[in-house]
Formats: structure tokens, sequence, C-alpha cells
């Protein structure tokens, strides 16, 4: 069994489970220098594919000089891999075909704050300084391995179990969020059990159009804008393939508008982005397209309607506990009013992504902003 020294005193290090080209590169150096931050990618999520381009651009701007990327990447079956090699196989989805790759879990002894390597029939373990998941969706963003990590006493960059778990259930999360003031859509929960009549009645209530969508899913999966009463069962059907609930919720005339958030006690904000729509709904194809929609940084509103979002936006990264970084999204209607729409707290890191062009707008760059990240994590 081979140990790492975590002291960051022993000078080179090589572990035998590496080739020993990746092993020089990545690991001859003085260890107190460099902090070793594990970068989660993939899992099993529908939203794996994102993910991989988020970690490429994740460990392509992490600063070398300060920091150390230790690439974990998840297959869809949910296998556990130590990625060593080009990084443009995690954006071709070629990364676990890899012969730089080798089993990887979690060292459970909060005394090690340690991956442990598998070759052959030999362990080694990897000290990391802090784990990023960049994992969307479920199994990834709703608390589960999070939870793993704060087990295993290795510091996450971002949003906790708690925060993670409320910010992915749309049910829960509108109800804290009213209740700190804020409004919220009017909207109805639905279980594998509930009668067709039941949801017809609750969308009549609601009044088409209504959105139809699976409590605890994002990018968009599942999410249909139902506009007349003969689509709604299919709607159902299609967000329960996501999740064993499903949220009927009132349209909100308007535009969806965003804020970036990074911080714990003393947080800093971006600019407010909007989201101007040709037609329909900001779903996973817009998203990650931009087809017919186009991102406004900053959004087309003057500076105190932008205040506005932003105190707004604090208050719910505080009521739903929020650490690290999140991005907060609401609608603006016509009338002014802001009303919560969710949370993501893994947003994506794409180019195209809105969390990291908001930040951008107020001076902090890519890079920048993933330094800020980690230090805020690894100092808590």
């Amino acid at each position: 069994m081979n140990n790492f020294d975590k002291s960051g005193k022993s000078g080179a290090v090589v572990l035998n489970c590496m080739p020993e080209n990746i092993a020089k590169e990545l690991w001859q150096y003085d260890a107190a220098a460099k902090k070793r931050i594990a970068v989660l990618f993939g899992g099993c999520s529908p939203e794996y594919g994102v993910s991989l381009q988020s970690a490429h651009a994740v460990i392509s701007n992490m600063n070398r000089q300060k920091y150390i990327p230790v690439p974990i990447g998840i297959t869809r079956q949910g296998e556990w891999l130590l990625f060593l090699g080009d990084l443009r196989e995690i954006i071709a989805d070629t990364w676990q075909q890899s012969e730089l790759c080798v089993p990887v879990a979690v060292s459970p002894d909060r005394g090690e704050h340690a991956l442990l390597c598998y070759r052959d029939k030999s362990i080694d373990r990897i000290f990391v300084d802090a784990a990023f998941p960049v994992l969307h969706g479920q199994n990834g963003e709703d608390g589960t391995v999070q939870g793993l990590f704060e087990l295993a006493g290795i510091p996450i960059i971002g949003c906790g179990v708690l925060a993670s778990a409320l910010c992915m259930d749309k049910a829960r999360a509108h109800s804290l969020v009213k209740a700190a003031g804020i409004a919220v859509p009017r909207s109805y929960v639905l279980g594998q059990n509930t009668d067709v009549q039941t949801a017809f009645s609750w969308a009549e209530e609601l009044a088409y159009p209504v959105f139809v969508k699976p409590v605890k899913a994002g990018s968009s999966f599942g999410i249909t804008k139902v506009m007349r009463r003969d689509a709604l069962p299919d709607a159902i059907a299609r967000a329960f393939e996501y999740d064993d609930a499903v949220i009927i919720e009132e349209n909100i005339e308007g535009f969806e508008v965003g804020c970036a958030i990074i911080g714990n006690d003393v947080l800093t904000i971006g600019e407010v982005d909007e989201i101007e729509l040709a037609d329909g709904f900001f779903d996973f194809t817009e998203k990650y397209s931009l087809q017919t929609s186009a991102i406004h940084v900053p959004a087309r509103l003057n500076r105190q309607q932008r205040e506005k979002i932003r105190l707004v936006a604090q208050k719910i990264y505080r009521a739903l506990a929020c650490r690290g970084f999140a991005r907060v999204d609401m609608f603006l209607t016509p009338s002014g009013e802001i009303v919560f729409n969710e949370v993501n707290t893994i947003p994506g890191f794409t180019p195209h992504s809105r969390f990291p062009k908001m930040l951008q707008a107020v001076g902090i760059p890519f890079e920048r902003m993933l330094e800020i990240l980690i230090e805020q994590a690894v100092r808590a």
C-alpha cells in the first residue's frame, strides 16, 4: 500500500497507479505550494453531457501555478475513474475509453482527506484539498455527492447537503422562499397516485397555460408548457420520466432574470442578466444553443430595477442556506414584481453559460472566479 504524504514537505511525489509521465506532470512539485482540487464530471444524470463541457472549462481555466486539478470522471453507469488523459477526450466523451483511467473512490476516513486509487492489487492515497462537483442535475446537484465528501471531511466547493437538496426540490424551495416574504408561482404537486381529474382541476384553477415539471430535475428536462387541457396528461407522463413527483405551476407573465452569487457570509453579486425569448420558454435546446433566444448582460433594465433584483436574489440565497456559489433565477412581471423561479446550485460553466458571464460583467474573469470559489472552500 502506497501512502501519499499529505504534509506537503516531502518534495516530489510519484504515485505508482499513474503512468510515469503523467505522474511527473501533475505530481512532482512542492506539495505545500499548490492545492489539489478533485474535479468531478459526468455522472448518472440526464445532464451528463453538459457536465463534460462545464468540467472541461473548469479544468482548462484553473490556475496551474496555484492548483493541480485531479479529474474524476463518473460514467453513466456510475463507475468512478481517475482520468489522466487529454482534456479533449472529456469533450468528445471518449475519456472513459482511455488507458489513462484508474478506478478511484473517496476514503471515508476523515483524517485522510484522500481519494483511494486502485490498480492491480495496490491502493494509492491521493490527498486532495477540496472537491469541486461539476455534476449537473440528479446524483450530483441534489446533495448526494456533497454528503459523501462531507462525511469524508473533504471541503466542498459550492453548496452543501442541505442547500443542494432544498434547491433541487422545487416545491420545498418555493415554500421556504415564500416564507421569507418573496413571491412564488402558485402550484400543486402530483404524486404518482394522483388521479388525472385532480390534475385537470388544479390546472384549470391555475389557468392555462401552465408549466408541468419534475419536482427534482434540472436543465428543463421533462418540462412542458401546456397550452390546453388535452395536452396535460402527456406532459405529466413526460415529467414522471425524470422524477417520482411532478409540479403543476402557473405561468408568470414577464421575462426571466438571473443573478450569480458567490460567497458565504460576505457575498459577491454578479450583474443581472435577462433572457429574451422569441417564443415558448427557455428549454434545454435554447439554454445550450440560443437558436431563437438571447441573453442580455446586463439586463435591459435601469440601475434601480437591477439593484432590487440583486437584493431579492441575496435574500433567496440566504433563505435556502446556500454557500459557495449559486445562480438565482427569477421572473420580472410587467408590473415590476419579482417572482422566484429556482436556484441552480451548480450552474453551467460552458462557454455560453450565464453564471460566469454575469461575474465577468462585474470584473471577475473565469480564472479569477475559480480562484475565489476554491479559496473560500479551503478556508471555511
